[in-house]
């Protein structure tokens, strides 16, 4: 059975003031895959996101999820940010935070009922969060924190999941978490994308993998495009070892 085409990016390029961030993008994202989005320090892979996402504006080409534009579909769609992008100061408890993910789903003042309470409650749950319910954002752990966010997107009950570096700052139990959903969500025909920096780790976790340097440098099933040559175009000279078991960097 043919995979279905989630998202198709043609001769994408973006760019912050002069400078040109990516390059003409040519991308086809299908259902039900963990996406492993992998690239050194400013190969744009969090502008890739937020592009696709409508957040920021792009020089050239065309991005449409499921053959639509992405505001009609945004409902469908879960963005989890990097941590440093959160105001861990803001005044709202675990709970709230994951409640946010029911809000596409509500009117204008319309306060949330039994249904979203429950929704919530389950991703809780399921994050292994439900004691800290009450607890402001700020007084968690790092861990703690990113399981609130993937909460958040569980109430969302989207189709596709974008979370940029979900396992920075975590601990290996969050970690384990974290992947362990992924899993589940791709099983149940969900599509993630994932910025991820643990070289080591991503044959393990990841179905498919989108290697960038500002340009595209390969894209598919792990085992085909994870090689060593692609790596080692995408990273240049900031790897000396390249193996399957992992990458020391100089």
């Amino acid at each position: 059975m043919a995979e279905e085409k989630a998202i198709d990016i043609k001769s994408l390029s973006v760019s912050f003031g002069n400078k040109r961030v990516l390059t003409n993008i040519n991308l086809e994202v299908f259902e039900g895959n963990s996406y492993g989005v992998i690239g050194p320090n400013g190969a744009g892979k969090s502008t890739l996101f937020k592009a696709i996402l409508g957040l920021i504006d792009y020089d050239m080409g065309t991005i449409t999820v499921w053959n639509q534009d992405i505001e009609d579909v945004r409902k469908k769609i879960a963005y989890v940010p990097q941590k440093d992008e959160v105001d861990w100061n803001f005044p709202a408890t675990v709970k709230d935070i994951v409640l946010m993910g029911r809000y596409p789903f509500k009117k204008v003042l319309e306060k949330m009922n039994k249904e979203d309470h429950a929704i919530a409650e389950e991703a809780m749950v399921q994050l292994d969060i439900l004691d800290l319910k009450d607890r402001q954002i700020g007084q968690l752990s790092g861990g703690q924190q990113q399981r609130v966010f993937l909460a958040r997107a569980l109430a969302q009950k989207a189709e596709i999941y974008f979370l940029d570096e979900p396992f920075v700052g975590v601990d290996i139990a969050t970690e384990e978490r974290i992947i362990k959903t992924i899993n589940e969500l791709a099983d149940q025909g969900k599509t993630l994308l994932v910025v991820h920096h643990d070289l080591s780790t991503v044959s393990d976790y990841f179905d498919k993998v989108i290697l960038l340097n500002q340009r595209l440098i390969a894209y598919g099933n792990t085992e085909d495009a994870f090689t060593d040559k692609n790596i080692s175009y995408a990273y240049g000279g900031q790897l000396t070892i390249l193996n399957k078991l992992g990458v020391t960097k100089k």
